[in-house]
């Protein structure tokens, strides 16, 4: 179910840093807020931090030092059970959460230990099956579905919690585009109805589409929080991180030294621009040849 609006941030992150058994400091101090209903993109190179730092919102792992606040509560104070019921999870590599042989089963795990029996469990799992395109599999071990139909399993997993907040590490890897599509499709309704989505990304074309809010993690700190487009004027901090631009961000800004300007993002949004600056131009130039004998109409 989507957080209820309590006037405070739904996620509150509080000087976190992260040490490693190893001693690698994977976060070194970051703050943040994340409020009720947002759709937020994590980016950042392999190994910046980004996954570590998503793993403290729901209790798999514990902060060094500093504090992680979900609705109010201290995560380190609270146990991962729990959180699961706020916080669902869906992991890079889908075979490190799945582990029951028939999908129905692993779908009704979640929804099993909130204590849903009957009917009301079979609708839940059917449901989250149906959302991800995976009806026909229910009696099927996971085991034998493709690694892009596992990681949608893993998804429904979540859904069948329900739970206000879903992170998703790399959910578009490993499916074709038809499949990324609807996986972010199912993300966006969720977002709708006010459910908290946070994915891990290195697509930018993605984060472009799709994030209201983008956090860029690079060396364990938050070097940029800002919404996508504010990120993309700053392409020196994308390069340092070791990304690019979308690419019709880089065409926008190679566009714009010809006066045509577009914020859409979207390659409609270029089309426009420049059918419309094509006009300006024809205009313009129709108009000094017109004058160029110094006829009446144009003193």
């Amino acid at each position: 179910m989507p957080a209820k609006l309590t006037g405070r941030p739904l996620i509150e992150v509080r000087q976190l840093k992260h040490i490693y058994r190893s001693g690698g400091e994977a976060l070194k101090g970051i703050a943040l807020t994340i409020d009720a209903g947002e759709m937020i993109a994590v980016v950042g190179r392999n190994g910046a931090g980004k996954t570590t730092l998503t793993k403290h919102f729901n209790g798999l792992l514990r902060p060094t030092t500093g504090t992680v606040l979900l609705d109010g509560q201290d995560t380190a104070k609270l146990p991962v059970a729990q959180l699961a019921r706020t916080v669902g999870y869906v992991f890079q590599n889908p075979d490190h959460q799945i582990f029951h042989e028939r999908l129905f089963d692993e779908i009704a795990f979640g929804p099993r230990n909130l204590g849903l029996r009957g009917d009301e469990l079979t609708t839940r799992v059917d449901s989250a099956l149906k959302a991800v395109d995976l009806t026909d599999y229910r009696d099927r071990d996971p085991g034998e579905l493709s690694r892009g139909q596992r990681k949608r399993a893993a998804l429904a997993s979540v859904l069948a919690m329900e739970t206000a907040v879903i992170i998703l590490d790399e959910p578009t890897s490993g499916q074709d585009y038809q499949e990324s599509e609807q996986i972010m499709a199912i993300l966006q309704e969720l977002n709708r109805r006010g459910h908290t989505i946070i994915f891990i990304t290195h697509d930018m074309e993605l984060v472009q589409e799709h994030a209201c809010r983008v956090l860029l993690i690079d060396d364990g700190k938050l070097v940029i929080d800002s919404p996508p487009r504010e990120l993309f004027r700053q392409e020196q901090a994308l390069t340092s991180a070791g990304l690019r631009l979308p690419p019709t961000a880089e065409l926008e800004q190679r566009l714009a030294a010809f006066g045509i300007h577009s914020d859409a993002g979207t390659v409609e949004a270029l089309a426009a621009s420049i059918a419309r600056r094509s006009s300006q131009i024809t205009a313009r130039d129709s108009f000094k040849e017109n004058c160029s004998g110094g006829a009446a109409a144009c003193q």
